[in-house]
């Protein structure tokens, strides 16, 4: 959770600003080292929290599937593993992007969306873009194909386990362990398959579409996390309560 709220805020914090900048304030300018570092912290906090997703989904297959021997299996040092490995995949990953994205050469200072990532810079190159498409599209196949499908087969495995439970109480509990990741898996990726659909059945988006189905996959994801994890935390839930009736009785 804490991981994830890292990855949360550092994931808008790279876009919002520019956005802020450029919708409210109508400052349009950015710096190139200004735009290739929010590039940088963009895509590195979409794979981490993308990444963070399929170990939730893991930890939960874990959880239900085999619950007795959890603690022996998840380990806090696999854990520490784990997350640890999660960031270094993205640092590596990113360094590559980035070093591709700073070897273009750019002769004209005009981004044509509201913030800095990947698909801006190679279209801000004085380049033909399309060869430089290849490394986004492995990426993106990694991600929503490889992340989203293996988080699929958990829920299938889930699934499976829920269905030879012996009572409808032990079923509705592991609804209730699972609904969070079920709501945080959607937010994440349906703008992104939406965005994948559209274009493999030749829907043409403009500018103003586009930006706006990229606002949404940026921050919907974060706007939804904590609300679904605060709400589902007892600690958090526990304090919310107190703080509610400490309000009542003033």
């Amino acid at each position: 959770m804490i991981k994830t709220a890292m990855v949360d805020i550092m994931f808008t914090t790279s876009t919002s600003t520019t956005m802020i900048s450029v919708l409210l304030a109508e400052v349009k300018t950015i710096s190139y080292n200004s735009c290739i570092s929010s590039m940088y912290i963009y895509h590195l906090g979409d794979i981490t929290g993308c990444l963070s997703l399929s170990l939730m989904g893991l930890d939960r297959t874990i959880a239900i599937s085999t619950s007795l021997r959890y603690s022996s299996i998840l380990t806090n040092p696999r854990l520490f593993l784990l997350i640890t490995a999660t960031w270094l995949i993205g640092l590596g990953v990113m360094g590559v992007v980035a070093a591709q994205a700073d070897s273009l050469p750019y002769c004209q200072p005009i981004i044509r969306y509201v913030f800095c990532d990947y698909p801006t810079m190679v279209r801000a190159a004085c380049v033909n873009p399309e060869p430089y498409w290849m490394l986004p599209t492995i990426l993106g196949l990694w991600l929503i194909g490889a992340q989203f499908t293996f988080i699929l087969l958990s829920y299938v495995n889930l699934i499976y386990t829920v269905v030879r439970l012996p009572n409808n109480e032990s079923r509705v509990q592991v609804f209730n362990t699972c609904i969070c990741h079920i709501i945080v898996v959607s937010c994440y990726f349906a703008p992104k398959l939406v965005s994948v659909l559209l274009t493999r059945i030749g829907v043409k988006l403009n500018l103003t579409e586009r930006n706006a189905l990229l606002i949404m996959a940026t921050l919907l994801p974060s706007l939804i996390n904590p609300v679904v994890f605060c709400l589902k935390t007892k600690e958090i839930r526990n304090w919310l309560e107190i703080g509610s009736d400490t309000v009542h009785k003033k």
